[in-house]
C-alpha cells in the first residue's frame, strides 16, 4: 500500500508537471524580476534625487498649487505604486491564460467552444502585450536620461584633480528642472560640490538608477517573450480548431457511410427473403 501510495502520488506530480507551460512562467518571472527591479530601485533613485535637490542645489518645494520638480518626483513614485500593481495583476492574467490554452491543447485540443474562446483570449492578450511592450520601451529609453545625467556628474567627481582648474557648473536650468529665473548650480570649486561628491547620496542615485534601467530592459525582453508565446499558443489553438472541424467532419461522412452500407444490406436481406 505505501508503494502504492508514493507510485499514485509521482504519477500526479508528473501530470502537475506535464501541463505547466514553462514559457509563460519563464516569462511571468522575468516579468516579476523586472517589474520589482525597476519599481523598488526607481523609487529609492528618486527619494535620492530628491534629497541631492533639496541639500546640495537649495530646490525648496513650491506651493501646492504650482508642479515642481519635487511634485513631479512624488507623482512619479505614485506612478511606480501604480505599475507595480498593474503588472502583477497582468502577469497572474498571463499565467492563468497559458494554463488554459496549454490543458486546451494536451486535451486533444479541447472541444470547438474552448479552442474558439481560447483563441479570441490570445488574440486580446497578443494586442494588450504588444501595447506594453511599446510603453516598456518608452520606459526604458525615458530611465536612460537620469543614467546618463549621472554617470555625467559622477564622472565628474571621480575626476576631481583633472577638472581642478576648470570652473564646470551643474545648472538644473539645463535639464529643465527649474524655470529660467531660478539659478539653482552648483560649481566644481565649491564646498557643496566637495560635499555633493563624497556623499552616499550620490553614488547610490546613480547606481539604483542603472538597476532601474536594468529592471526596465528585462521588463521589455519578458513582453517580447511574451509575444513570442501568446503568438504560438493562438496558432496551435487556430490548428486545433481546424482539426476539431476535420474530424468532426471526418465521423459524419463515416456514419454516413455506415447508415448507406447498413441501408444497403437492409434491402439486400429484404430481396433475398
Amino acid at each position: 500500500p505505501v508503494e502504492d501510495r508514493w507510485e499514485r502520488c509521482f504519477e500526479c506530480c508528473v501530470k502537475c508537471l506535464g501541463v505547466l507551460p514553462y514559457a509563460s512562467l519563464f516569462a511571468t518571472i522575468l516579468l516579476y524580476a523586472g517589474v520589482a527591479l525597476f519599481c523598488g530601485c526607481g523609487h529609492e533613485a528618486l527619494s535620492g534625487t530628491a534629497t541631492i535637490l533639496q541639500n546640495y542645489f537649495e530646490v525648496v518645494r513650491a506651493p501646492v498649487e504650482t508642479l515642481d520638480v519635487l511634485t513631479m518626483i512624488d507623482i512619479l513614485k505614485y506612478v511606480i505604486y501604480g505599475v507595480a500593481a498593474a503588472f502583477f495583476v497582468y502577469g497572474i492574467l498571463l499565467m492563468v491564460e497559458g494554463f488554459f490554452t496549454t490543458g486546451a491543447i494536451r486535451d486533444l485540443y479541447g472541444d470547438f467552444k474552448i479552442t474558439a474562446c481560447g483563441r479570441c483570449v490570445s488574440a486580446w492578450f497578443i494586442m494588450l502585450t504588444y501595447i506594453f511592450f511599446l510603453a516598456w520601451l518608452g520606459v526604458t529609453a525615458f530611465t536612460s536620461l537620469p543614467v546618463f545625467m549621472y554617470f555625467n556628474i559622477w564622472t565628474i567627481c571621480q575626476n576631481t584633480t583633472v577638472v581642478e582648474g576648470a570652473n564646470l557648473c551643474l545648472d538644473l536650468r539645463q535639464f529643465g528642472m527649474v524655470t529660467i529665473g531660478e539659478e539653482r548650480k552648483v560649481c566644481t570649486g565649491s564646498e557643496k560640490f566637495f560635499k555633493m561628491c563624497e556623499s552616499n547620496e550620490l553614488d547610490m542615485t546613480f547606481h539604483l538608477f542603472v538597476c532601474a534601467l536594468a529592471g526596465a530592459g528585462a521588463a521589455v525582453i519578458a513582453m517580447v517573450h511574451y509575444l513570442m508565446v501568446l503568438s504560438a499558443n493562438w496558432a496551435y489553438v487556430k490548428d486545433a480548431c481546424r482539426m476539431q472541424k476535420y474530424e468532426d467532419i471526418k465521423s459524419k461522412e463515416e456514419q454516413e457511410l455506415h447508415d448507406i452500407h447498413s441501408t444497403r444490406s437492409k434491402e439486400r436481406l429484404n430481396a433475398y427473403t
